[in-house]
């Protein structure tokens, strides 16, 4: 069996370190934690690997040259790029070698967010049941009024009389397009391989023709992305709506909205766990996300915004779930990003 090949499927992060905290030994899951390539985690020491993690590294080199263990839990990391997670620490001799320890790093937040996705899709499919009912039951009666108004509009000879039954279509096409927009796609269609770059691209070419000029675009892409299974179309959409509300959120002071692409290595989405996925990165430096809205974001009709309809997220979140993803969300003050991870065959 091959060893390394074993250790590079495991979720946990597994180093190899000496008493000068230098790697000489990294599975994928630790360079994707620490989101470094492999060859240039093994060039630096540990605590040049990340901003902070909650263990000193003296700690860490005294129980090396002692040949003992070390258990931390729940430790906050921060990695170069600015990532926060919550990891489980061991430190364990390596009876194999002289003073080098096997350290663990164990995601814990990942559980989290997987009881959070699988929660947060129960209530949000419970919720668009309720909606789509309710769409049903609205627009049978708005057709019988806009036909009813459209007949006697052919009656009436008076032009401001016409104007009210005109008042009353203009309405009801408004309330019809509101609720084809609450009700969205609600089944998987055709999809064809795509690359996701040419998807953004054409995205960001639609945004920038009315860009606020205090706004920038930038663009961080992994290019050895292969193509993947989509409709182009709603994932443009999906997209789309992500865009504009950060540009949104930004524009009244301006601020930049990065667009990046990475490949994860073994990401449970759901209940499924996934050796290889896409992650669609959209990030801007604007306010943030009020915390009361955090934990009902992708709900329909919920927005921070006055004149907002409170959809384009609802939609984003139901067209990654269509394509087997999902949407996660962290922001702060100053940095708020939305990733949609899918699944890469």
């Amino acid at each position: 069996m091959d060893t390394n090949n074993l250790l590079n499927h495991l979720v946990t992060a597994v180093l190899v370190i000496d008493t000068e905290l230098r790697p000489s030994y990294a599975n994928a899951a630790a360079a994707q934690l620490l989101g470094i390539g492999n060859n240039k985690l093994l060039e630096q020491p540990l605590p040049e690997l990340y901003q902070l993690m909650g263990v000193e590294p003296q700690l860490l080199r005294d129980a090396i040259r002692a040949g003992q263990g070390i258990t931390v839990n729940t430790a906050a990391l921060i990695t170069l790029d600015g990532q926060h997670h919550t990891v489980d620490i061991t430190l364990m001799p390596l009876e194999s070698e002289t003073n080098s320890s096997i350290l663990e790093l164990r995601q814990v937040d990942q559980q989290r967010r997987i009881h959070q996705q699988l929660n947060m899709d129960a209530q949000q499919q419970a919720a668009q049941f309720l909606v789509r009912n309710l769409a049903h039951e609205i627009k049978n009666p708005l057709g019988g009024l806009r036909g009813a108004a459209q007949l006697l509009s052919r009656e009436l000879t008076s032009p401001d009389l016409k104007e009210f039954t005109s008042l009353i279509i203009e309405q009801a096409d408004r309330l019809r397009n509101l609720v084809d927009r609450l009700l969205g796609p609600q089944r998987p269609t055709q999809h064809t391989e795509h690359n996701i770059h040419q998807v953004v691209q054409k995205v960001l070419k639609l945004v920038e023709m009315a860009l606020p000029s205090n706004i920038h675009l930038k663009r961080d892409y992994d290019p050895s992305i292969p193509d993947t299974q989509m409709d182009p179309d709603q994932m443009q959409q999906a997209v789309l709506n992500i865009v504009q509300n950060a540009i949104q959120a930004l524009e009244p002071a301006g601020g930049d909205i990065l667009i990046r692409t990475r490949t994860q290595h073994q990401v449970t989405i759901g209940t499924q766990r996934y050796k290889l996925v896409l992650a669609l990165s959209i990030i801007d430096n604007g306010p943030g996300i009020p915390s009361e809205l955090v934990d009902t974001l992708f709900y329909p009709m919920v927005t921070g915004r006055d004149e907002g309809s409170g959809l384009g997220l609802s939609i984003a979140h139901n067209i990654a779930r269509l394509h087997g993803g999902r949407i996660d969300c962290v922001s702060a003050p100053g940095h708020t990003e939305f990733i949609i991870t899918l699944p890469l065959q």
